[in-house]
């Protein structure tokens, strides 16, 4: 039994699952993002955008490193993380300063569980418009379309939210504004 076990374990099932992986995009090594020729980033890992001209992504307790994905464990009335979610709200509210503090998305200002979520809710996105619009100076109707048409739909219409993915919408953003 310990044989069998071995063998199947050691070599078939991962035999298998590298197979499967052939077949999905980027062939089991991720899917990756390109332009002008060179990787930008990847489709499933959140990316840190600092600059006002770009949609904020979700905060990570991780720096964004894919090699080490995992949250905060802190949890919701830990004093450093009260403290370091207040400090997220304050920074948005300085470079957001037509939004309440009501109406920021819970997501902007705290991590994922993973720690990597390259998605954020399309109110997440929307609420950042006004900002986006005026800094690159083109109409917020046309910042409000990108997002539209970078909403992804819920699984089957049925499972989860519509999400809009940062690292595509800001490439899309970038060639609407050349």
């Amino acid at each position: 039994m310990t044989l069998l076990c071995l063998g199947f374990f050691c070599i078939v099932y991962p035999v298998a699952i590298w197979g499967v992986a052939q077949l999905a995009p980027g062939h089991g090594k991720g899917e990756t993002i390109e332009k002008d020729g060179r990787v930008v980033g990847f489709a499933n890992v959140g990316q840190k955008f600092t600059e006002d001209r770009y949609f904020n992504s979700r905060p990570s307790a991780v720096t964004y490193n894919a090699a080490g994905s995992g949250g905060s464990n802190k949890g919701p009335s830990n004093p450093d993380y009260l403290a370091q979610v207040q400090a997220r709200i304050d920074t948005f509210l300085v470079h957001n300063p037509t939004v309440k503090k009501s109406d920021i998305p819970v997501e902007l200002m705290t991590a994922s569980g993973s720690g990597l979520d390259p998605h954020l809710s399309r109110q997440a996105a929307l609420v950042q418009v006004p900002r986006i619009a005026k800094i690159r100076n083109i109409p917020a109707q046309k910042v409000e379309s990108l997002i539209a048409e970078h909403t992804e739909k819920p699984l089957l219409g049925l499972f989860g939210t519509e999400t809009v993915n940062m690292l595509q919408l800001n490439l899309a953003l970038d060639a609407a504004s050349k």
